[in-house]
């Protein structure tokens, strides 16, 4: 410990230090044994506490260099994924000689792909320079879009898709890891939100120009979905080249920031208690993810909310059109659909921060969904009336997928320990990308276009995950509780723990929030 001490430098003026050196010869002292050196090197000896106005000027730090990376990051990613949707009603079908369910197979086999490398990009994430493995994924995935424009078969679209799928799969999980990285807890639900919201932002953007390509006359020498992956897996790759220049890959390795707001980048995520990086593999934290009933919840949450999602979003416009609307006018409708979206995700959002009720808000927004899928299996398409209310009905039923991004929120807020914290985020996008991979193929062919089972399956998934839900408060509650009647015995008031890598279940000053 004394080397990381007489490291130490002098304190800016502002940080009022808690806890004196003597103090750590005391039972409670930090361990720097189990402390990543990287972090042991900035963080202070003691708590501090930092100012209102230091606070908002390092917020703004941040989110310029790294949520604004983040939000257009997943805006892309997003693009990306959007395309195959737009393209279904802009030739691609026709061009690729598509039959029957091949077309769901196309994004069935991106997360079939993210399925198989899940765990193993999770673990690199946790070994490598954060920022530039993303830049390089970004590169990647933008090349393999633009390589869309040159497939004709389904062979070719297969594997591409896969390609796309093994390349996107980080993008997730180290958003997740950035939002603990850098965030204070309470300010993690909004930044996870803000990037998830880019589901919303694409359809929008997407319309736009999807309509604008849609107009390439059939004569050109490219189709209109041609020219729609190449632009985009160009801007991509471009994109991604950025990234590795300008995002920092942690508060200990930011160039662009000096070295007093490094150690206050460092010590404004204290009292969060989940760490910040740990490259030592615990497998005691393994046993301890793969036991904890919250990694099963978490993953529940993402099964049953991808699985709608995944084909909502897939057959949306597919969908929409079948409401006998015309093309253009479908891709003009997928925009409200994303201003829907980005409302919604922002009012559950807001909720969250009025109320501090994580799963009661997670609860209410599956409500509406249900009485949105009963009027899409009940009603029946005899005249613009009814085009217009199963329209309504349909944007009705994706009120529930605020619940996907509170629920990566509260992996990001409930769960300690960077070994554990890989294996929980791993798990959670197997589930994630499970739901996605099974998500189209609900949506059968011969069940077009009012697609009874498919909203028949995704009603069960509603029920399923109200279950979880009550079953995650409750288990919340008992563990909270169970921490509180320890007492003063367990407490420690300097937070002098939070870096050494303890997992939330260790940590008995770690409460959690619901």
């Amino acid at each position: 410990m004394s080397t990381e001490k007489e490291n130490a430098k002098e304190q800016p003026a502002h940080l009022e230090t808690i806890m004196s050196t003597e103090e750590y010869s005391k039972p409670g002292h930090t361990d720097y044994g189990r402390v990543d050196a990287e972090v042991a090197k900035y963080a202070s000896e003691g708590l501090i506490e930092i100012d209102e106005a230091t606070n908002k000027r390092l917020k703004r730090l941040i989110d310029k260099r790294v949520l604004s990376i983040m939000i257009f990051t997943y805006f892309l990613q997003a693009l990306d994924k959007g395309t195959m949707s737009f393209a279904s009603i802009m030739g691609i079908q026709e061009d690729a000689g598509l039959e029957k369910q091949q077309y769901s197979w196309l994004t069935t086999c991106i997360y079939l792909a993210v399925i198989t490398v899940e765990y193993p990009t999770n673990w690199i994430i946790q070994r490598v320079p954060i920022a530039k493995y993303l830049g390089i994924n970004i590169m990647l995935w933008g090349a393999t879009l633009a390589l869309h424009a040159a497939c004709h078969n389904f062979a070719g679209l297969v594997t591409v898709r896969t390609l796309l799928g093994a390349f996107e799969a980080c993008c997730q999980p180290i958003f997740v890891v950035l939002s603990s990285m850098w965030y204070k807890r309470e300010e993690q639900a909004a930044t996870v939100a803000y990037w998830y919201m880019m589901n919303g932002g694409q359809q929008i953007v997407g319309g736009l120009l999807a309509y604008a390509f849609t107009n390439i006359p059939a004569w050109a020498a490219i189709h209109s979905w041609q020219a729609l992956f190449i632009t985009y897996g160009c801007a991509s790759v471009l994109w991604g080249a950025f990234v590795l220049l300008y995002m920092p890959d942690s508060p200990m390795r930011a160039k662009c920031f000096s070295e007093d707001d490094k150690k206050l980048m460092i010590e404004r995520v204290r009292q969060n208690q989940t760490g910040i990086q740990n490259k030592v593999f615990r497998k005691e934290q393994v046993y301890e993810a793969l036991r904890d009933p919250q990694t099963w919840c978490f993953a529940l949450i993402q099964l049953l909310t991808t699985l709608p999602t995944s084909g909502l979003g897939a057959f949306a416009n597919i969908i929409i059109k079948g409401f006998n609307f015309t093309t253009l006018q479908t891709q003009l409708l997928a925009m409200v659909l994303g201003a829907y979206i980005i409302i919604v995700l922002l009012g559950a959002t807001w909720l969250v921060k009025k109320t501090g009720q994580n799963l009661l808000v997670m609860f209410g927004s599956v409500l509406p969904s249900i009485v949105g899928t009963i009027v899409l299996m009940t009603v029946r398409n005899t005249g613009k009336a009814q085009a217009a209310g199963l329209l309504v009905s349909y944007y009705i039923a994706l009120s529930f997928w605020s619940c996907a991004t509170i629920g990566l929120a509260l992996v990001s807020r409930n769960v300690a320990g960077q070994t554990k914290k890989t294996v929980v985020v791993a798990v959670n996008f197997l589930a994630w990308a499970a739901g996605n991979a099974s998500g189209s193929q609900v949506f059968l062919a011969w069940d077009a276009p009012r697609y009874f089972i498919a909203f028949a399956t995704h009603m069960g998934c509603y029920a399923a995950l109200l279950l979880t839900l009550i079953f995650l408060r409750f288990w919340y509650k008992k563990e909270n509780a169970r921490k509180d009647a320890l007492g003063a015995q367990a407490a420690d008031v300097t937070l002098a723990h939070s870096f050494e890598d303890l997992t939330d279940r260790e940590n008995m000053n770690f409460r959690y929030v619901y």
